[in-house]
């Protein structure tokens, strides 16, 4: 009986894993793309309009694939938004290079590692001026600031601070993509509690590991950072590598 639980475990580890992270490899380098961060594009990508030329307020959270060997794997994510009438974005991330956090050293809108972002949230006018506010305050209390605080896996990272944020502004009601690595580090050191979109609950066990599941978040369960699982409310699969596979997200 025991031998048998192995082999179906082993077999789905292989089918949900294993195998999609090399068949993900062989797409990610056959797909090329800047050998160093000096000969990537950061500019933007054009998606959204000048400040000056737009009037309302607008909240934008991005994901897009970083660069070289961890691209096959992750997504870096952030946060941009315009205040209502503000002559500039605002644009927030976390790096791992000296001080963590970071406003506006890029473009709202700008590609990463020379890849475009998707938009993972939006809001705008009204909805996005209530939002504000409370972006800032989350933002402020997010606790691994300090100098060293960045680690690439599991966390936290650029993905854990976007999922932080987003889980202190539950009106948000999204999810980071599955290739968003650290996005599982628990801020508040907890193995259990809400998902970040307050839809669900969580099992965490520092990041290597847990299981979530949530109206927002679907169903996920997460080996070393990597994420399998699928969504109900807009179906899809969801894949280490690859990521969500089927309806988009919104």
């Amino acid at each position: 009986m025991l031998i048998r639980a192995g082999k179906i475990v082993a077999a789905g580890f292989l089918a949900l894993f294993a195998l999609p992270i090399a068949a993900h490899s062989v797409v990610h380098w056959s797909k090329g793309g800047p050998e160093t961060w000096s000969s990537a594009d950061w500019g933007s990508s054009g998606e959204l309009p000048e400040a000056t030329a737009h009037e309302p307020a607008m909240v934008r959270i991005y994901a897009a694939r970083t660069g070289r060997w961890k691209g096959n794997f992750a997504v870096h994510s952030w946060i941009a938004f315009k205040e209502k009438g503000a002559a500039r974005y605002e644009r927030f991330d976390k790096v791992g290079w000296g001080m963590p956090i970071r406003v506006n050293n890029y473009p709202p809108d700008g590609l990463w590692y020379s890849n475009r972002g998707s938009a993972v949230f939006a809001a705008d006018g009204a909805e996005a001026e209530k939002l504000i506010p409370k972006l800032r305050e989350a933002v402020a209390a997010y606790p691994y600031t300090a100098r060293g605080s960045y680690s690439a896996w599991p966390g936290p990272n650029s993905n854990t601070f976007v999922s932080c944020v987003m889980a202190r502004v539950p009106e948000i009601a999204a999810a980071l993509p599955p290739t968003a690595i650290g996005k599982d580090y628990p801020c508040d050191g907890g193995w259990f509690g809400r998902t970040p979109s307050g839809t669900g609950f969580r099992l965490n066990f520092g990041g290597y590991g847990g299981l979530a599941a949530g109206w927002i978040e679907g169903l996920e369960l997460n080996i070393l950072g990597a994420v399998a699982g699928f969504d109900i409310r807009r179906p899809a699969i969801k894949l280490p590598g690859f990521g969500r596979i089927g309806f988009a997200p919104a």
